[in-house]
């Protein structure tokens, strides 16, 4: 699992005080997004392929609270992949300083042709990208959405 050290904001806390839960997925998504940059593919690279990562469902499980400021690792891996790379599914889990697991985010999408407005195959290089996840134990291979 490939980990990035983040923070939990003022913005990122509920009237618990403790981290919402809109704000795992958030953070789940940045690190996707950091993954895919130092790989070639940045908000520019995929804005100029016309294309985009769409979730289709998100489960997010608890398992500690994180409170403000509190420093966390975020970790992606790859948890699901059809063998064409049209639909994925990517596992985000959250750890505190102290090791601890806080929370799993898991999500499922695909690759958006922006113009077609549907699925399709993602180009060579991001699927070449995607493989570079390491995979979770329980990975599975998923139906294709092209």
């Amino acid at each position: 699992m490939i980990k990035r050290t983040m923070t939990a904001g003022w913005g990122d806390m509920d009237f618990n005080a403790h981290m919402r839960n809109t704000a795992y997925l958030d953070k789940s998504a940045d690190a996707r997004m950091l993954f895919f940059a130092e790989h070639g593919f940045s908000a520019t690279e995929f804005a100029r392929l016309r294309i985009g990562p769409v979730v289709m469902k998100d489960e997010v499980e608890y398992f500690r609270e994180v409170s403000l400021l509190e420093q966390i690792e975020v970790g992606l891996a790859l948890a699901g992949m059809s063998e064409d790379g049209s639909r994925f599914r990517l596992c985000n889990e959250f750890f505190r300083a102290d090791g601890k697991p806080c929370a799993r985010v898991t999500s499922t999408g695909g690759w958006l042709d922006l113009a077609a407005r549907k699925l399709i195959v993602p180009p060579d290089a991001l699927l070449a990208a995607m493989r570079q996840l390491p995979c979770m134990a329980d990975f599975a291979v998923l139906p294709s959405s092209a």
